[in-house]
C-alpha cells in the first residue's frame, strides 16, 4: 500500500498527494499520455468527491446528534446547510437526485417529529 502511494507520488512528481483510503493492489502506472491524464483527472475528481461526501455525512450526523440532544432550534438552523450540501452533491453526481430527496425528506421528518412530541 505504502509502496503504491510512493509510486504515484513519483509518477505525479509531487509530494502533495492526498488520497485518503486509496486502495491500490499493486503499482501499475499508465504508459500513454492520455492514460496519464486520465489518472490525474481521476485522482482530482476522487479528492473532490470525497470532500463533498464527508461534508454531507458530517452535517447529517451533526444534525441527528442535535435532534437526539433535543436541541431543535439549532437543528432547524443547520437544516438549510444540510439541504444545500445534499443538492450540491446531487448536482455534481456524487449521489443521485432521488437519494438527495429521500435524505432531505427523512431529515425533515426527523426534525418535525421531535418538535411535536406524541
Amino acid at each position: 500500500m505504502q509502496n503504491s502511494i510512493s509510486c504515484l507520488k513519483r509518477f505525479l512528481k509531487t509530494d502533495k498527494l492526498i488520497v485518503p483510503s486509496l486502495q491500490i493492489q499493486h503499482c501499475i502506472m499508465p504508459i500513454t499520455k492520455s492514460a496519464k491524464k486520465a489518472l490525474r483527472q481521476n485522482l482530482r475528481r476522487r479528492k473532490r468527491n470525497l470532500f463533498y461526501k464527508k461534508k454531507m455525512k458530517g452535517l447529517i450526523k451533526e444534525l441527528r446528534a442535535l435532534v437526539s440532544e433535543k436541541k431543535i432550534e439549532e437543528a432547524k438552523k443547520l437544516l438549510p446547510g444540510v439541504y444545500k450540501i445534499l443538492d450540491k452533491t446531487a448536482k455534481v453526481g456524487i449521489i443521485k437526485k432521488n437519494t438527495a430527496a429521500r435524505k432531505k425528506s427523512r431529515i425533515t421528518n426527523l426534525v418535525n417529529k421531535s418538535v411535536k412530541p406524541s
